[in-house]
């Protein structure tokens, strides 16, 4: 998933173009059907706007249905067009969708800007879809098919939307729950184009579910499907006595308004084998005086009379109770319906993560993707970390600014992971000062969430040591914290965060704090210095997660100083120099064995305390594990390159690739 940048939209995801092209298609799907049905379809008005809402909610899908069911394919023959029974019933879902979807639509938007758990989302999905669909779309809106009775169109209309609502919904809540709170959950958030493409998915969904049941309502006579309705202006239409009795015909007087018009609606299916009461002698629907008539209801009545039987209507009206309360079980099930899209803000978990129900809304945040909108620079791809950062000097005490965000660094160079830095830089600044030295740290956090930082290994006071909520608390976006403190040791250290530690550190905050000691004399012969600062990354589908020792998270690229091979820098050395390896643990999650080719090295030093002379240890690998520091001393013994790496192969490819002869954590030592 790599993210793609379009003029005036941004930055966006892969899946972010897939939904704006299905946003335009849906646009140019709805404005056609909408110039079409009005214009060419003789179809009742209700109708018309049900395609039109549909249509935008569901897109080309929508466009095709209408074609293949609704659109007359040549003047004069639409009522048969749309007389077989599979048209009939896909009307009566669209009626049905178009209500509910609407309301369900502005719910989901509502809970989800106020950022409210699922569980109360979709009881107001509930609620408001089924409300919308009732009072509006079924009584307001076809009131006129039932002698003008607002009253009466409510009573006749609650059960038949009652049971296409619970069939619609056992479709849509496990599909919104799937995706919305799945691997994506910028699908949670309304301000998010995945939200909208996650809706109009579910309501397909639902469109799906919904039909059946739709068809047995219509078969049943408890709900209309499709109609036909005709100008009666004498032009060359059908009237009324060449068309079968089956056929549906509204006809409107040539000089009347099209809301003041008088409308003729017939069934829309053959029943002239089976008489129901409300039929005539001849098999087929009785016209009421206002020339309504429709789908073997007789809409005079006060009571609907329908092909149904009471136990039918009770099977059928537990069924889709089951239905949906079935949906409602897998979704408690699947995911955890208290969050909602305030708790996780729009994460991203890695692939092939174990989400479980019980996984809670801190624990997303920490696992999630680097948030893109976050960052504030991007820094060229030649760009190098573990810069020289000298302190000024402010009465005595030597002080550093550090400055925490969001950024996009290469560790290769065509590769750019979004990751928290300091300064600007990964690793951050190289802090180095001197043995006794007084040090002031200022740290201004810009990052998205709160922080700390622990500077490792060092004997300060407890206030300064930097745990999160144990010995200060959290600094949070837009603070600053001073630390401050009189350095008591020597050797090689680094300094990290220490909040939110899933995340931070293995997202960048670290640098390394070098003191040297009062005495130069006491430190061991070298020519010159490299300091290999390890860590992991978990960069996949265009997103950057927190590495980390677990399903999904598993790191796929590894940097030393900032950078994989072969983008990491090569140190230049002359026969017989000697070279001081600074080996930093600064990453989170695995022990890399690192070994130097061309003869073995001294150490001289482990977590920043000298080794005795006589216990030198001469070596060719050693193990880093994360928060150890290692100095060691190689002698260039042969011209050539030389390789220094880790021993666990695959820490040495990108992405399981290999590029000029390896990857990640190798450098090379070039002597001549």
């Amino acid at each position: 998933m790599t993210d793609i940048t379009i003029a005036g939209l941004g930055r966006l995801a892969w899946i972010d173009v897939v939904l704006l092209v299905w946003f335009v298609l849906a646009g140019l799907s709805t404005a056609w059907v909408a110039w079409d049905v009005f214009r060419n379809t003789p179809e009742m008005t209700v109708l018309k706007w049900a395609w039109v809402l549909t249509t935008l909610y569901m897109g080309p899908i929508a466009l095709l249905l209408y074609v293949l069911a609704d659109k007359e394919p040549r003047p004069g023959t639409h009522e048969a067009f749309i007389r077989p029974m599979w048209k009939q019933a896909l009307g009566s879902t669209l009626h049905c969708v178009a209500g509910d979807a609407t309301g369900i639509i502005i719910a989901a938007t509502i809970t989800g800007l106020l950022g409210l758990p699922m569980w109360i989302d979709m009881i107001a999905e509930y609620v408001l879809g089924f409300a919308f669909g009732l009072f509006i779309f079924q009584a307001l809106f076809m009131r006129d098919m039932f002698g003008g009775s607002y009253r009466t169109a409510l009573r006749r209309s609650f059960m038949p939307e009652w049971l296409s609502m619970n069939t619609m919904m056992a479709g849509m809540f496990p599909a919104m729950v799937y995706f919305m709170m799945g691997r994506d959950m910028r699908a949670m958030e309304p301000r998010e184009p995945l939200f909208w493409g996650v809706m109009s998915f579910a309501i397909a969904v639902g469109f799906l579910t919904a039909y059946p049941t739709n068809w047995w309502l219509v078969s049943k006579g408890l709900k209309h499907g499709l109609a036909t309705a005709r100008r009666d202006d004498g032009e060359s239409q059908e009237s009324t006595t060449e068309l079968p009795a089956h056929r549906g015909v509204v006809r409107r007087p040539a000089e009347s308004s099209a809301c003041a018009c008088e409308e003729r609606i017939l069934s829309m299916q053959d029943h002239s084998s089976v008489a129901s009461p409300a039929q005539g002698a001849d098999g087929h629907g009785g016209m009421d005086h206002g020339g309504v008539q429709h789908g073997g209801m007789d809409q005079t009545r006060t009571d609907p009379v329908a092909e149904v039987t009471g136990p039918q209507l009770a099977a059928v009206t537990a069924l889709t109770v089951l239905a949906l309360a079935a949906a409602i079980v897998w979704c408690a099930s699947y995911a955890n319906l208290a969050i909602g899209a305030g708790d996780v803000r729009g994460a991203v978990m890695p692939p092939g993560m174990i989400m479980t129900r019980d996984t809670s809304a801190d624990a997303m945040r920490d696992m999630a993707a680097v948030d893109l909108d976050a960052v504030t620079y991007t820094a060229s791809a030649e760009m190098q970390g573990d810069q020289p950062f000298p302190p000024r000097l402010e009465d005595g005490v030597k002080v550093f600014d550090l400055d925490l965000s969001v950024i996009e660094w290469n560790i290769l160079a065509d590769t750019r992971v979004g990751a928290y830095a300091f300064n600007r830089q990964l690793p951050g600044p190289r802090l180095r000062v001197t043995e006794g030295d007084r040090i002031r740290i200022n740290v201004t956090n810009n990052l998205p969430e709160s922080t700390t930082v622990h500077w490792h290994g060092l004997i300060l006071p407890n206030a300064m040591d930097g745990p999160g909520e144990i010995t200060q608390p959290p600094i949070e976006p837009g603070q600053t914290f001073a630390y401050e403190f009189t350095t008591q040791q020597r050797g090689t250290f680094f300094y990290h965060s220490h909040h939110h530690v899933d995340r931070q550190q293995a997202l960048g905050l670290y640098g390394a704090l070098i003191i040297d000691p009062r005495d130069p004399a006491t430190e061991p012969a070298y020519d010159q210095e490299v300091l290999v600062q390890l860590q992991e990354w978990t960069f996949r589908e265009g997103y950057t997660f927190p590495a980390m020792p677990m399903e999904g998270a598993l790191p796929n690229y590894f940097t030393i100083n900032g950078k994989a091979y072969p983008a990491t820098e090569t140190v230049n050395m002359r026969l017989g120099e000697r070279l001081r390896v600074r080996f930093i643990g600064s990453h989170s999650g695995f022990i890399h064995p690192m070994h130097i080719h061309g003869g073995p090295f001294t150490i001289v030093e482990t977590d920043g305390y000298p080794v005795p002379q006589g216990a030198n240890l001469i070596k060719d690998t050693v193990n880093v594990a994360p928060g150890e520091r290692y100095d060691v001393i190689w002698e260039a013994r042969e011209p050539g390159k030389w390789l220094l790496h880790c021993h666990i192969s695959h820490h040495t490819t990108n992405n399981n690739r290999e590029e000029q002869g390896g990857g990640g954590l190798m450098m090379i030592i070039n002597v001549t």
